[in-house]
């Protein structure tokens, strides 16, 4: 027992007032009988025995009733079993990552928490609230109210470790009582090393009444034709769907095209055919579930000329003009001696086509080409200069030739999945006319292949900054050495390697990938380019590199939709944001993490809880009604004890 106020009990030599006061009246005296009363001398003897008695029990009831009182005055306790934690701070780890998104048994999985916290968080409490996108410090219920309600779904997965190092930072020195609220899907090990288990931690586990989920993956063009773009959406089923979902298309707020989709497996995909001309809008599908990910926003625009300038002898490049027709690129035709090289910056692609030597200054000129979003392709010469084409491969990266060997080889293998072939192939075939070449180098390195031989080597392969590519041929494609001119291949290879990603093909940019765009333009010294819809608009990073602009977005827009490029008032792009569907799979729940903490229903658990293990027993009422009785007994004496 301890007490709140010691220095009272030193009061407790008052008890020899009472002992004296009762010595004092126990004083003899010698008694003289008179006569006529000696016959009440027995009864007095008794009488005296029977005063004795009331005395003592008067004295010990004041003594205990002094006691009492003093004890009462100095609050005695017991130590409370959580004494150690009283100071802690606290601190709430919220989910609102778009999994939360899903429905319990009374709504909104993120909404019912942000109700139980304004419903059972006393107005007097202060704490700390972190989300996946914001921090309230040192703050109480009713300041934040409106944040709460107004809170936001993110894309930012749930990480309970990173948001616990950002309060200890906060305050370092300060011990936590941490309270995470999540429904515990895509969490691993890793997200709640760093939690102790001297610190109290308390989880709430809010669990969805249904967990199948559809989310819509990727929109692109399966198909290019004369006047209209084939449009495929790849869909992902979570769980099993008997019935036929609707998904449409939009272009701007006006409905396109509408179809059922049947998922008689996981993945499933749907077509719509568009005209051939700008298009700013999405597709939705409806499945009474999560909804950031029923929505792909994307943007087509109409096709510009891609600019393209072929280094080589007129001769070798005549079947190139067949390729890049005058309709579709401004193709430039030039050999090495006669080349601008003024001319090159404002090209999308660059193909070196059997050139025999190649000065350093192209090779300068095309390393500043390539990090600035241009293309490069690059047909070996059989009589080259090797050490040249391998100075020019390092500026890109870790690839390089080696020697030619005249060994007939055929190329067998396409990597159907690469950027160059996901819109010439409907299917997978072996069923395929592959071409041979009668003489190749052997490309080594870490670039990625597309077309293979036999052997397993590359005959063409590729490597990328995001923003351009480089294209290696491992052999020259004249027709001398090799039929590929005369394969199916030859005509989407070349058309698609020719392309710039910022002038035909879909725009649909993944928030908080950090991609990447370059845009034909030209800034004075202090314009700057804007993103921007009805809702929103922001100002990405960019960068100035001669005639055109690289824009970085990281993770910006925070809301996913379509958006405009604008140079001032003129919309330069139309461009669109979709969130990473990262929290699409609610079968991810992984409750068992958390089971080393303890598990509650509600906040108001957790905060009663704490009340409990750290409220110290309070002694000082029982004195006082020791007090009381006391008082009460000596009145009893004094009345009935003769």
């Amino acid at each position: 027992m301890q007490f709140k106020h010691p220095e009272i009990l030193y009061f407790l030599f008052l008890l020899v007032i009472p002992i004296l006061v009762h010595l004092f009246q126990l004083r003899r005296f010698q008694k003289q009988y008179f006569t006529n009363v000696r016959f009440l001398k027995e009864l007095s003897m008794q009488t005296r025995k029977s005063s004795k008695i009331k005395k003592w029990l008067l004295l010990c009831t004041r003594l205990l009733l002094l006691a009492c009182v003093i004890i009462a005055f100095a609050q005695p306790f017991f130590k409370a079993k959580d004494n150690e934690n009283k100071g802690n701070e606290m601190v709430i780890l919220l989910d609102n990552s778009f999994s939360m998104q899903a429905k319990g048994s009374r709504g909104e999985l993120l909404k019912r928490a942000v109700q139980d916290l304004l419903e059972n968080t006393p107005e007097n409490q202060q704490f700390s609230l972190i989300t996946t996108t914001n921090a309230y410090w040192n703050t109480d219920i009713k300041s934040i109210q409106k944040e709460l309600q107004n809170l936001t779904y993110s894309d930012v997965p749930y990480k309970p470790d990173f948001l616990l190092t950002k309060a200890q930072a906060k305050n370092p020195n300060t011990g936590k009582d941490v309270v995470l609220i999540t429904d515990a899907v895509n969490l691993d090990s890793k997200d709640v090393s760093k939690f102790s288990t001297g610190s109290p931690v308390y989880a709430i586990v809010p669990e969805a009444e249904n967990i199948r989920n559809i989310a819509i993956d990727s929109v692109y063009i399966s198909q290019t034709m004369d006047n209209f773009y084939e449009i495929k959406v790849d869909m992902q089923a979570y769980g099993e769907f008997e019935d036929d979902v609707p998904i449409a298309l939009y272009n701007g707020k006006n409905l396109t095209a509408k179809t059922l989709v049947k998922f008689d497996g996981e993945k499933k995909s749907s077509t719509f055919t568009i005209p051939k001309k700008d298009f700013h809008g999405y597709v939705a599908v409806t499945d009474n579930s999560l909804a950031y990910d029923n929505t792909y926003y994307f943007s087509i625009s109409k096709p510009q000329k891609s600019n393209v300038l072929t280094i080589g002898e007129s001769q070798k490049n005549a079947f190139l003009t067949k390729i890049y027709t005058a309709d579709e690129f401004n193709f430039i035709d030039t050999p090495l001696s006669g080349l601008d090289y003024n001319s090159l910056e404002k090209q999308d692609a660059i193909i070196l086509n059997e050139l025999k030597d190649i000065p350093q200054s192209l090779i300068t000129t095309l390393k500043d080409f390539y990090a600035k979003g241009g293309n490069v392709v690059i047909i070996p010469a059989a009589d080259c200069s090797l050490q040249s084409l391998n100075t020019l491969l390092s500026t890109f990266g870790n690839m390089s030739y080696k020697p030619l060997t005249q060994t007939e080889r055929l190329i067998t293998k396409i990597a159907f999945n690469h950027p160059l072939y996901q819109t010439v192939f409907e299917k997978k075939t072996d069923n395929f006319q592959y071409p041979k070449v009668n003489a190749a180098f052997t490309l080594s390195g870490n670039a990625m292949p597309v077309l293979t031989y036999d052997d397993q080597t590359p005959f063409l392969a590729s490597l990328t900054n995001r923003l351009g590519n480089v294209y290696v041929f491992s052999a020259p494609v004249n027709k001398t050495n090799s039929n590929f001119q005369n394969s199916p291949l030859i005509v989407p290879t070349y058309y698609n390697m020719a392309l710039s990603s910022g002038k035909t093909g879909i725009s649909a940019i993944t928030i908080g990938q950090n991609q990447s765009l370059l845009l034909d333009a030209v800034l004075s010294k202090d314009e700057v380019l804007t993103v921007k819809n009805q809702d929103a608009d922001f100002i990405p990073m960019q960068q100035v590199l001669n005639n055109k602009v690289k824009l970085s977005f990281g993770n910006y827009p925070e809301a996913a939709g379509n958006y405009s490029i604008f140079k001032g008032d003129e919309n330069i792009k139309n461009i669109s944001f979709n969130h990473a569907r990262t929290e699409s799979n609610l079968n991810q729940q992984n409750k068992g993490i958390l089971s080393s903490f303890t598990k509650v229903d509600s906040v108001a658990t957790v905060y009663n809880d704490i009340k409990s293990e750290r409220t110290a027993s309070e002694l000082w009422k029982w004195f006082i009604i020791g007090t009381l009785v006391f008082l009460l007994l000596e009145l009893f004496i004094q009345k009935f004890v003769k």
